[in-house]
């Protein structure tokens, strides 16, 4: 059963040689046989594995009772966070196997363990996840990447730091912004590989969050890169930290969330986009992911949009999810706007159908440094093989360098 290798999936680790299973960055101690269906779950990578090999290359070939099996499957998903109601991680197709239902990276371990990394591009360098422990003792992932000064990027929605690093929508803005700066992001509170579970249900947590992985940035001021509600984040730390924020890079985000906004459409956009969540999250083929991919990746190529799908059940619960949906729907920054001192770069599609561009509009004229870019597109998500991903990163870059 030992294979020299490392799978990571989910927000899980599993180290073949070591027999090391870690959820969330911690060690979870599980009996040989719940590691070894784990193990052959993960080597499959999504193929499904059928409860003969199963019992082949677990029990040796000998017969054992249907509730077995059923006992380890049980138990290595309660290993994972998972569970046979959602089966978020671990799906169980009847009569025939189990097969992982979430993307899964692997690693050589002999080749990490017994040699360094090779040398690599600047901004390409190996990822490596840490943790930091916010305020109210909840533990955010983060990872640097890249070369020269520190550059925030504050936590999303909808991401997982690994499967970022994988991903053909988001790692091409890693690697744009890690040519000049070392990239500091994080899986905010609820979402990837940072805790699920959390207590609060403000704007202030998600700050905090923010500030403790600066904290592990460095002292100084240094800028910022976000987007979504992301942006209504880094509003608030400025504002309340000034002497942290050197510049801020919004993109296509919002000051008032649907709730906020004084109308009774966004009111009732918002309590739809929350039931979608709930019925739909992670389920191919349902109105809530036709509606999903529609409004935020209106242009996406078939593997863009694969991957988002994948990424919802990895990065977070339908009911994380949608509780998340539900807090960052009530943020509201509109009365810290005038106390932000940082030049701000707003950018934001004229299209964009998540959020709208009436709101960097207003955060423009409110904002006592702000610069507005309006961008030809109906993508909330960035997308690299569009003409206005190119735009974004270019007056990114002439921003950061102090040339706006």
């Amino acid at each position: 059963m030992v294979a020299r290798m490392r799978y990571r999936f989910a927000d899980c680790e599993l180290d073949a040689e070591a027999h090391d299973l870690r959820h969330l960055g911690r060690s979870v101690h599980v009996e040989p046989q719940v590691f070894d269906l784990l193990l052959i779950v993960a080597e499959a990578g999504g193929d499904l594995v059928s409860y003969d090999a199963l019992m082949a290359r677990i029990w040796d070939g000998r017969i054992v009772s249907d509730a077995t099996v059923a006992t380890r499957i049980s138990a290595a998903r309660a290993a994972i966070g998972d569970d046979g109601r959602r089966q978020a991680v671990i799906r169980t197709v009847p009569r025939r196997g189990v097969q992982m239902c979430v993307p899964v990276v692997r690693a050589p371990r002999a080749a990490e363990d017994a040699a360094p990394a090779p040398p690599t591009a600047p901004g390409l360098a190996r990822q490596e996840i840490r943790y930091a422990r916010s305020a109210d003792g909840v533990n955010i992932a983060y990872a640097a990447t890249g070369t020269g000064p520190p550059l925030l990027r504050v936590g999303h929605w909808l991401t997982h730091l690994d499967l970022d690093w994988q991903s053909p929508i988001w790692r091409p803005l890693l690697d744009r912004l890690g040519r000049h700066h070392t990239v500091y992001r994080y899986d905010q509170r609820g979402t990837g590989m940072s805790d699920r579970d959390f207590p609060g249900h403000g704007i202030d947590e998600f700050v905090a969050d923010l500030k403790a992985v600066a904290d592990r940035a460095g002292a100084g001021p240094m800028p910022i890169f976000t987007a979504s509600q992301g942006v209504s984040v880094a509003l608030k730390f400025a504002a309340d930290h000034p002497d942290r924020v050197s510049r801020l890079v919004l993109y296509a985000g919002y000051a008032q969330g649907r709730y906020r906004r004084g109308t009774e459409t966004a009111r009732q956009e918002a309590k739809a986009h929350l039931e979608l969540v709930r019925t739909g999250w992670g389920q191919p083929d349902t109105p809530f992911l036709k509606l999903f991919t529609q409004i935020y990746l209106a242009n996406g190529t078939r593997d863009q949009v694969q991957h988002l799908i994948q990424m919802q059940l990895a990065s977070a619960t339908p009911d994380g999810a949608a509780r998340l949906r539900d807090v960052i729907d009530h943020f509201d920054v509109s009365d810290v706007l005038e106390r932000v001192q940082a030049p701000v770069l707003l950018l934001h599609g004229r299209g964009d159908a998540v959020h709208p561009f009436e709101q960097s509009q207003m955060m423009a004229r409110r904002l006592p440094n702000a610069v507005l870019v309006p961008l030809d597109t109906d993508d909330h998500v960035p997308l690299p093989h569009t003409p206005a991903w190119e735009t974004l990163m270019a007056e990114t870059e002439r921003f950061l360098d102090g040339q706006v």
